[in-house]
């Protein structure tokens, strides 16, 4: 047997990328046993009739072929569903994340021949993570703008870093992750202006559409030509389909077409897209899901209201951003209470310094929001 010359960790050191060797992966908390708070799924299971309906139309599907025009089906579905303006043309991604990395793809234009200056990527912080990583792993430089200390968007700061940049992508979270508030209108539109003036994108990354009070899919329908470089994500994981990984992406269509250019072929499976359309079809029984979800979102928050020594943000998501008083490791200290107490949050207090002692916690069904603050109240 021939000897290779190079050990494990050699070759590793020798073929992978210096900055992916110093990465961390991203990191799923072990949710078994557990009340699942940290991850911002829709708390709800199809009904048993509706399971057993999807289950024997996965169970005819042609799983022998590549995925077939059906999955055109569904992007004529999501369009409807929707509302896409007139002139614009959809895309689907497997979830929203291969939807970010295909745009930082797409973008990755050559450095500049004088300055060496690669591609920026720009966004609100905190915000949601995959944004630089995704950046990161294409090569392309990542800047963050500090949100003002209540989660607005600074838009001094955001003009001006847009100005000095010249972002090829702007990431505007609405609602945001992990704050969960919705942006000034006014803030919005002057840093899509800003973005225009610069010859940068604007993705408007709306995951949490089903929750929110407002779509920014409004301003882009009533001026078109003001918004040709706007591209509105979506995903349908907070919609009840965490599980079945589908994002899609509605802009310009000739913006739409260039992207599209760099998405690999087939890459909406066969089950994705039947699961997809069927949910779709019965799209009242999630709009009543998300419904209960918004109710309970109130709920939560009249209560964390009530408790001493906690402090909530208004939320247009489902997740709401607890912030605990205290020393600096209180919320370490009452995530772990409530772990111990089988309920799983998120604890983001590390995340960026505005996010100091904070905890983000999805929205459950009235059974686990009773569980969670019943426990909430123990460990306080």
């Amino acid at each position: 047997m021939s000897q290779n010359p190079y050990s494990l960790p050699q070759l590793i050191a020798r073929r992978i990328r210096q900055d992916v060797q110093s990465m961390h992966a991203y990191a799923i908390q072990d949710s078994v046993g557990m009340v699942k708070l940290d991850a911002m799924e829709n708390p709800f299971r199809l009904p048993e009739a509706l399971q057993q309906a999807l289950g024997q139309r996965l169970g005819a599907a042609a799983l022998n072929r590549y995925p077939d025009g059906r999955v055109n089906d569904l992007r004529a579905a999501l369009a409807a569903y929707a509302g896409m303006p007139a002139g614009c043309d959809i895309m689907l991604g497997n979830g929203s994340d291969e939807l970010i990395n295909l745009l930082a793809m797409a973008c990755d234009v050559p450095a500049d021949a004088v300055t060496g200056a690669r591609p920026v990527v720009l966004a609100p912080l905190p915000g949601f993570v995959m944004y630089a990583m995704s950046a990161q792993l294409q090569g392309l430089d990542f800047v963050g703008v500090p949100l003002t200390a209540d989660f607005a968007l600074d838009t001094q700061a955001m003009v001006a870093a847009i100005r000095q940049h010249q972002p090829a992508l702007v990431y505007l979270a609405y609602p945001n992750n992990p704050t969960a508030n919705l942006w000034d209108a006014q803030a919005m539109a002057a840093v899509v202006q800003a973005a225009a003036e610069s010859g940068s994108l604007v993705v408007i990354d709306e995951a949490y559409q089903p929750f929110s009070s407002r779509t920014y899919l409004d301003c882009m329908a009533q001026d078109p030509a003001g918004h040709a470089h706007v591209l509105l994500m979506r995903t349908l994981s907070k919609f009840g389909l965490a599980g079945v990984r589908l994002g899609y992406m509605i802009g310009h269509a000739d913006l739409i077409a260039q992207v599209d250019k760099v998405r690999p072929p087939y890459n909406i499976s066969v089950l994705n897209y039947e699961c997809a359309l069927f949910a779709l079809e019965h799209a009242d029984v999630f709009a009543a899901q998300a419904a209960d979800i918004r109710n309970q979102r109130e709920r939560l928050q009249q209560a964390f209201s009530a408790l001493p020594g906690v402090h909530s943000w208004p939320s247009d998501a489902n997740m709401v951003l607890l912030r605990i008083d205290g020393a600096p490791q209180r919320a370490a200290e009452v995530f772990d209470g409530l772990k111990a107490r089988h309920i799983l949050v998120k604890n983001v207090s590390k995340m960026h310094p505005l996010l100091a002692n904070c905890l983000r916690i999805t929205v459950g069904s009235a059974t686990e929001n009773d569980q969670l603050l019943a426990a909430l109240k123990e460990v306080l």
